[in-house]
């Protein structure tokens, strides 16, 4: 930017929880190193704690970065509280608060989250430029678009029955037990969702050109949209602190980190499973017992982390279980023999999969997890659960090559617990099969390797993701000046 400019001006309003709020964070904190004048938005004081460090942080590298936080109605004092992580959460009370602080305090743009479907008409009535976030990639944006456009699934008879997604520029074929239980009955996006993008500025995508290319090309040529790829904003958090506090700063114990780090550093390369899923995945008892089996007869060392399922407490340097959830003793026979780590809590994922150890990601294709695991060339075992994560699943495994599926057919509502059940013996050969030293799993981990090398020169200066921020900056900038 030229020193002689006024900077850009730019207000991030981010959504709560469910993988939104972590790379919109990423995503402000990018926008400030490139010279945009940056203010976060945050819902509550306590939700703020949760990436106040990192902010703090980039102060001190002279970063134009301040955090506001929106003032609650003095008769609402439980909203604090009940501002979940789920995605239906309705956040509409803080919407006099955003009215009289963007009135006062006009901005030249407002990026905002998707989930927030009241705030479009408030930003709009200001006449201020309002791009949108909504944690997609754009593949799955286009697979949603022309199932939405063309309706494929309506001419199959069973749910397990395959349909092709027609228009794409690759073979996809889904069921419509895979499909969101809204898209099963009528098409496009959720209304309030879709209105939330209408009149909109165009939409910012935690992705890059290389990863997606024909899909950046079909959703901005043949959908007739306007799209700004600018990630993996994962990648701007480059020292330890900032991967270590990255989404749940508040939730770290920094002993139980160091441990599970020193244990990856006592093993071989690309030997150790991780597995993962997500902030807001609710698998039954038995299917974390069906889990336990598969990945001990997988003979593989691994690291679980099991986010909110289960309460955990650290002893001798093993995180161990509360609940009777898993086969008795597991977590201790596993760590004693030094084959596995189970983690009850918030890990720093980043780190995790970055590590030379590390040799596939059993994940549930939430978008971040797939960019992370992108971006620190580890191969996957695709597990998708709800949301558009059986989407990705199809980018992971038919398109890029980078995963092979564990078998996951039924979409469910993230609020629900599962009732799908994947055996044992599914687990079992998938990770068997990523990790056996294959022809195939050497291509797979050597075309994810080469993925990763593309992601970090995306973000570099001069990349694609890069010249994408400067780009959105320029657009944002010469229509300060009409």
């Amino acid at each position: 930017m030229d020193s002689s400019e006024t900077p850009v001006v730019m207000y991030f309003f981010p959504f709560v929880g469910g993988g939104h709020q972590i790379p919109m964070i990423d995503m402000a904190r990018v926008f400030s190193s490139h010279g945009a004048k940056v203010t976060i938005l945050s819902t509550t004081p306590a939700n703020a704690l949760r990436f106040r460090n990192s902010i703090r942080r980039d102060q001190t590298l002279n970063r134009s970065i301040t955090i506001h936080v929106l003032k609650l109605p003095d008769d609402d004092a439980s909203a604090d509280s009940s501002m979940t992580s789920a995605p239906l959460t309705d956040t509409s009370v803080l919407q006099e608060s955003l009215r009289q602080f963007i009135a006062q305090n006009l901005p030249n743009c407002i990026v905002i989250d998707v989930f927030h479907r009241w705030a479009a008409e408030v930003i709009d009535e200001l006449f201020i430029k309002r791009v949108v976030f909504n944690g997609n990639g754009l593949f799955s944006r286009c697979v949603s678009e022309c199932i939405g456009r063309f309706a494929p699934h309506q001419n199959v008879g069973a749910d397990c029955e395959p349909f092709l997604v027609p228009n794409l520029p690759d073979r996809i074929e889904l069921t419509k037990s895979q499909l969101p239980s809204f898209a099963r009955n009528r098409p496009g996006l959720p209304d309030k969702v879709g209105k939330v993008e209408e009149k909109s500025f165009g939409v910012v995508v935690n992705s890059f050109y290389e990863l997606e290319s024909k899909y950046v090309e079909y959703f901005t040529t043949e959908l007739g949209k306007k799209a700004w790829p600018i990630g993996p904003v994962s990648l701007y958090n480059r020292s330890n602190a900032d991967k270590t506090d990255r989404g749940q700063a508040a939730l770290v114990d920094e002993q139980s980190v160091l441990h599970c780090l020193n244990w990856l550093d006592s093993k071989e390369p690309d030997s150790v499973v991780y597995i993962s899923f997500g902030s807001l995945a609710r698998l039954s008892a038995a299917q974390l017992v069906e889990i336990a089996h598969g990945i001990e007869s997988s003979g593989h060392n691994f690291i679980w982390v099991m986010g909110k399922i289960f309460r955990a407490v650290e002893d001798g340097g093993c995180v161990r279980d509360k609940e009777d959830w898993i086969p008795a003793g597991f977590a201790e026979r596993m760590w004693e023999m030094k084959r596995g780590v189970v983690i009850g809590g918030w890990a720093p994922q980043m780190l995790i999969l970055e590590h030379c150890a590390v040799g596939v990601f059993v994940s549930h294709c939430g978008w971040n997890s797939t960019l992370e695991s992108v971006s620190a060339g580890v191969p996957m075992v695709t597990w998708p659960l709800s949301a558009e994560q059986f989407y990705n699943e199809k980018l992971i495994t038919d398109v890029l090559g980078i995963g092979v599926q564990v078998g996951s057919r039924e979409w469910e509502s993230w609020n629900v617990e599962r009732k799908e059940l994947v055996r044992r013996e599914k687990v079992d050969a998938a990770v068997r099969r990523m990790m056996g030293g294959s022809d195939e799993a050497a291509e797979m981990k050597k075309r994810a390797k080469v993925l990763s090398e593309k992601a970090k020169r995306a973000v570099e200066e001069g990349g694609s993701s890069y010249v994408g921020v400067d780009a959105l900056i320029l657009e944002i900038r010469l229509s300060r000046k009409n």
